[in-house]
């Protein structure tokens, strides 16, 4: 019988022999059988595989060719397995595995997939290994249970903390450093959560700054001049935002700032993103000057005649969604005095209905 062999390290898990083995990319696609999403979910020990993850993975690989890193993934094996350890090590040696066995993946599928597809652009790939750690398979409930088990405790990083460690994104490079440069963003912006609680000593979070600025960068192009112009945008809008300088001075209670006024609302802030990209566009436009209105514009929630059906809900609630941020920008613009244009001016009466 034909065997697949790898260097492999073997360990203890409650009171069950598994083994973390070496396995070359290329072998992934051979070892693993297509994922058949027509299957009943009673009848599969994993999610379907959601297509739209892979080519991000993909590009995450082939971006970043000599910096990629991966965690392992986790299979079980229903075949016959033979552990060959070292001379020197009783725990170290080759993982012998039957060539008509079947590899379940128990947790990864969405790595595999991208790996593959990545292997089809560059075929370098292939020599290179990625750690998968084996299981003996012991049934279709005993790996859905494995999938529950390994997927149960897991907790999402938060887009804020994954911008504050970046170090390849140049939009989190350009964010992080504008916000560090500009005293009150860096006093009053959380770089860990991506939702602030009503009684947080922040205002705001650094994923909404990376989410505004992330357009304006790409517009752009070069870093050092992307950097340049959106550092100038929000010295201005910072200065000018008079609610916030009075919080900062101790003239206004931050309690007052969040619950009567929106301008640390997200959708603020993105709809200001929005605005930074408008005059990026019309270099016409002094940015000094234009930003300077905001200093008389009524940010009140209760300014009704303004806000509603944009920034505010008929219920009394913001308006987060991509809708409500448009509308905010180009009311922003109009009380600023800027031209709103045809396409803005169409797509503005078709949103309000």
């Amino acid at each position: 019988m034909l065997k697949y062999q790898f260097p492999a390290v073997k360990g203890i898990q409650a009171g069950k022999v598994y083994y973390i083995c070496m396995v070359p990319l290329g072998l992934l696609g051979r070892i693993f059988s297509s994922d058949n999403n027509d299957v009943a979910p009673e009848h599969r020990a994993q999610r379907k595989l959601n297509e739209l993850r892979i080519p991000e993975i993909r590009d995450y690989i082939l971006d970043n060719r000599e910096s990629y890193v991966f965690s392992a993934l986790a299979a079980s094996v229903d075949g016959n397995m033979n552990f060959v350890q070292s001379c020197t090590d009783s725990n170290t040696g080759l993982l012998e595995i039957d060539m008509d066995a079947s590899f379940l993946i128990n947790d990864g599928q969405h790595r595999k997939a991208a790996i593959e597809a990545a292997i089809a652009e560059d075929e370098t790939l292939k020599s290179e290994t990625i750690s998968i750690v084996i299981y003996q398979d012991k049934g279709l409930v005993a790996s859905q249970q494995m999938f529950t088990d390994l997927n149960k405790h897991a907790v999402t990083t938060s887009k804020s903390l994954n911008t504050l460690y970046e170090s390849k994104d140049r939009v989190a490079i350009i964010t992080k450093n504008i916000v560090n440069s500009i005293d009150f963003l860096r006093k009053y912006t959380d770089k860990e959560k991506d939702n602030l609680s009503k009684f947080s000593s922040n205002l705001f979070t650094l994923n909404t700054f990376y989410t505004a600025n992330k357009r304006i960068v790409k517009i752009i192009g070069d870093d050092n001049k992307a950097e340049t112009f959106i550092l100038n945008f929000w010295k201005n809008v910072v200065v000018n935002m008079k609610e916030w300088n009075e919080m900062n001075k101790g003239e206004l209670s931050k309690k007052s700032l969040r619950e009567d006024y929106i301008t640390t609302q997200g959708l603020i802030i993105l709809a200001l993103g929005r605005l930074c990209e408008y005059i990026c566009q019309h270099p016409e436009i002094n940015v000094d000057l234009a930003l300077a209105g905001l200093r008389k514009i009524d940010w009140l929630r209760n300014n009704e005649e303004c806000w509603m059906n944009r920034a505010i809900k008929p219920n009394g609630k913001i308006n987060r969604n991509e809708q409500g941020i448009f509308l905010t920008y180009v009311q922003i613009k109009r009380l600023l005095s800027l031209p709103i244009g045809d396409e803005e001016r169409k797509k503005e009466l078709i949103m309000k209905g």
